[in-house]
């Protein structure tokens, strides 16, 4: 673990690590490039869905943000008189069909994320790793669009619109590709994609902003809300099992709140002993949906508001258009 996180570390910059690592990125490359061209030429198949499929994913490796910009474009959707339907891969969770996933599903079953698309969309959603066959589940549902949380790499999935989702603060790092740096394929590729987005931090050039902050907290076990000034003062722990906890931890010592914190690896599947059972404990909506069945009246998830600009949508709806219109 020490020995991954040294990596990661060394692509904010070039370093040794990272010079002795690009011969490996120069292989990666050419085996992505391989692969792409494959399916470009019709020698891997492509399954293309009988509705449109809009695709977010993004080019570095770690979280960006993808999954509350996916329920927020879902809302969006559906008040446009859409009916989406989510497919999501279903990280941790070792499965071997397509899961149709439900507020109440267990996230060590189906994965957390997925859970969380549900809880907070109440549409159909469906995990699993092969995601021709995940749209073939979720199409057994009255949908006719689809948003596929992450997945731009899956080029076996035929999609009508890709958006690409990159962290403010981190951007793309020292822009090599893996494993020399956090690229999954080069910067060019973003001159493909029908919409950028850029979660929180400036807009570059061809890029959307859309800005996600912590808002509101709710107690786990009885649904009670409170702002997070309420808790100044207050001795609280904060714990996070995401890609980069230390961006919830920042958020919220903003807010003047007294931290102590926990931090664990993204995905962290929680038992009743990773958390203190006496203290005020604040954590992330992703890791309340593994709380939630030993959960205490003193834990408290903390809500995220993302805000999607109208022109994200009307981009979607006009490419989308514009595919259909072409054949």
């Amino acid at each position: 673990m020490k020995v991954v996180s040294a990596v990661q570390r060394s692509w904010q910059g070039i370093s040794f690590v990272t010079v002795l690592l690009t011969p490996l990125s120069l292989v990666y490359h050419l085996i992505i490039t391989v692969r792409r061209w494959a399916y470009k030429l019709g020698l891997l198949s492509v399954y293309h869905a009988p509705v449109p499929v809009v695709v977010v994913g993004n080019i570095t490796v770690g979280g960006t943000g993808k999954t509350p910009i996916i329920i927020e474009l879902a809302r969006a959707l559906q008040s446009r008189g859409w009916h989406p339907g989510i497919i999501s891969r279903g990280y941790g969770a070792k499965l071997t069909e397509p899961a149709v996933v439900t507020p109440d599903s267990d996230p060590r079953k189906v994965g957390d994320e997925p859970v969380l698309i549900s809880q907070q969309t109440h549409l159909p959603v469906v995990a699993y790793p092969d995601r021709a066959l995940a749209i073939r589940t979720l199409l057994r549902n009255d949908v006719d669009i689809i948003l596929s949380d992450d997945g731009l790499q899956h080029f076996a999935m035929g999609r009508a619109v890709e958006i690409s989702v990159v962290d403010g603060e981190f951007s793309y790092g020292n822009g090599l590709l893996l494993p020399a740096g956090p690229l999954r394929e080069p910067r060019s590729r973003l001159n493909a994609f029908d919409i950028q987005i850029r979660r929180n931090g400036s807009a570059e050039s061809g890029e959307i902003l859309v800005v996600s902050n912590l808002s509101r907290a709710r107690n786990i076990v009885d649904g009670e809300q409170k702002d997070l000034g309420d808790f100044e003062g207050t001795s609280v722990v904060a714990i996070a099992g995401i890609h980069y906890p230390d961006r919830f931890f920042n958020g919220l010592a903003a807010k003047s709140i007294e931290l102590e914190t926990l931090a664990f690896s993204d995905h962290h599947q929680f038992t009743s002993g990773d958390l203190p059972a006496d203290r005020t404990v604040l954590m992330t909506t992703k890791d309340e949906v593994k709380c939630r069945e030993f959960a205490q009246k003193s834990w408290w998830a903390v809500d995220q508001e993302t805000i999607l600009p109208d022109q994200i949508i009307e981009k979607i709806e006009r490419t989308i258009g514009q595919r259909v219109a072409n054949g």
